[in-house]
């Protein structure tokens, strides 16, 4: 069975309060792979808010080494490797978390949401794909490892379900107009194009974390009115970190955009 190289990179840790954390991290395959073997690599640990953040010096993963006739690659197949990256990815991330954490515990995907066995901390994940399509056009028959890669993060919470989502494209217009509250979609209207594209996307985000936590359908977690938020994201778009309390939910959750990170964590 050929398992695919990873790469991980621009690792980031966050601490949000004292039973939650987040990390995020680039993952893409590497362009040369060769013979079977295994081997211990380093990759560090970043910083970008040291208030928040945990700061760690290193962290270790496996890489797999293989010989491999390169081939045309298919846009299908594009997608199914990326898939496949991206869950391998995520799991070796949370996995590098809890070592630094030292908890020694594993993942029940039995049910949704997921969670540790032993310690029972709420786990959540999200990913996100990106590739240079001129690069693939023009290399079209080369490993895709070589030119793309996908964002990933995760999320444990002793408390309770946490959602997490990273995303860098935008959300576009018709779609908010189709999706979003009457509120949401007024309030936007109101801002300059490129401040209304960020505040939609990351209402997209805030909405896809809240639908990860209770398991909403997409339309109807699409539909939840978040127009209450819109002031504090505005206003504080130029922090590295933003904690927002969500007045409207009943539960009192918390809102984190992590804006270098480009990801939303409802805790």
């Amino acid at each position: 069975m050929i398992i695919p190289v990873l790469n991980i990179t621009n690792v980031q840790l966050t601490q949000l309060d004292h039973e939650t954390w987040c990390v995020t991290a680039q993952v893409s395959g590497l362009s040369s792979p060769v013979g079977i073997s295994s081997a211990w690599n380093d990759s560090y640990w970043l910083s970008v808010y040291p208030s928040s953040h945990i700061v760690f010096t290193e962290l270790r993963h496996f890489k797999w080494h293989y010989h491999a006739v390169q081939k045309p690659i298919s846009k299908r197949s594009i997608a199914h490797r990326q898939r496949q990256q991206q869950r391998q990815g995520v799991r070796q991330l949370l996995q590098a978390l809890l070592n630094k954490l030292e908890i020694s515990d594993t993942l029940d995907e039995s049910s949704f949401p997921y969670r540790l066995s032993k310690s029972k901390y709420y786990v959540c994940f999200s990913h996100t794909a990106a590739h240079n399509k001129d690069e693939f056009n023009k290399k079209s028959h080369q490993n895709i490892a070589a030119i793309s890669y996908s964002k990933i993060a995760a999320v444990i919470s002793r408390r309770r379900p946490a959602g997490i989502d990273i995303e860098h494209n935008d959300v576009a217009w018709h779609i908010v107009k189709r999706f979003y509250s009457d509120n949401e979609v007024t309030i936007l209207q109101t801002l300059p194009k490129n401040q209304r594209d960020y505040i939609a996307k990351l209402l997209w985000q805030i909405k896809e974390s809240f639908i990860k936590i209770h398991q909403y359908t997409l339309a109807q977690g699409l539909g939840i009115d978040y127009s209450d938020v819109i002031p504090a994201l505005t206003d504080d778009m130029n922090k590295d970190l933003i904690t927002i309390s969500h007045t409207n939910d009943q539960s009192n959750h918390q809102i984190a955009v992590l804006q270098a990170d480009q990801t939303v964590v409802v805790f």
